[in-house]
């Protein structure tokens, strides 16, 4: 894949600045679902103080915007899985809360299964029309989805991250996405954790040794440094 940033723009970023490629740069929405957002949810019934997650709907929403207003590519996943369970292995479904498992019925229909109530997408952050919207079985996006393929036809070679929660899905999708050789920015105030402190140690770990992962920046300099729509 090519990450040739000839026709690129400087975003400051930590731990230097990010070169984002116009057109081929996709923005990525990790898995707000209302089963993790939403009071009620999945994510509430485990005990999670799921307000900690929405401060990063609004800068997910303004990103969303610049991005449809160019053009440019965008990437929804949902975190669910088939009704009979049988792409979600024992070790994924048997772990985790002892009396809430994946498939058993929710405050929202069947926990992280396609199609429940509780797997879409919260209605503020909802998919448009052309824009890609993955499920994926795994906590990466890329793992038995078909996007790598699908993001190599668009001619994509930068990704830009948001979504929940940081340590778990978005970081796995970010470091998945470095394997595969994508320049990928995580968006500061666009990505959110029931647990603070692991947000504030995955941005750190992400930039460690200059940009091991990837890099770091708010929506605010990436909005501020894209080009007229």
């Amino acid at each position: 894949m090519s990450t040739s940033t000839s026709m690129s723009i400087s975003i400051p970023a930590a731990p230097f600045d990010y070169r984002l490629a116009p057109g081929a740069t996709a923005l990525v929405v990790i898995d707000m679902q209302r089963d993790f957002i939403e009071p009620g949810g999945f994510g509430a019934s485990l005990g999670n103080d799921v307000s900690l997650l929405v401060p990063a709907i609004a800068p997910i929403a303004a990103l969303l915007a610049a991005w449809r207003a160019r053009g440019w590519p965008v990437v929804h996943t949902r975190e669910a899985h088939k009704a009979d369970l049988s792409d979600c292995p024992p070790a994924k479904r048997l772990r985790g809360a002892p009396t809430l498992r994946i498939g058993d019925p929710g405050p929202m229909g069947r926990l992280l299964i396609s199609g429940e109530p509780g797997t879409e997408i919260i209605a503020a952050l909802a998919p448009q029309p052309g824009e890609i919207v993955i499920d994926k079985p795994g906590k990466g996006m890329f793992w038995a989805t078909g996007l790598h393929e699908r993001l190599q036809a668009l001619g994509v070679s930068h990704l830009v991250f948001t979504g929940v929660t940081t340590e778990v899905c978005v970081q796995t999708s970010m470091r998945e996405a470095n394997d595969r050789g994508y320049d990928g920015l995580l968006v500061e105030d666009g990505t959110e954790s029931y647990f603070p402190a692991y947000k504030a140690a995955v941005l750190e770990m992400i930039a460690a040794q200059g940009a091991i992962v990837g890099w770091h920046a708010p929506s605010a300099a990436v909005l501020a440094a894209l080009p007229e729509a």
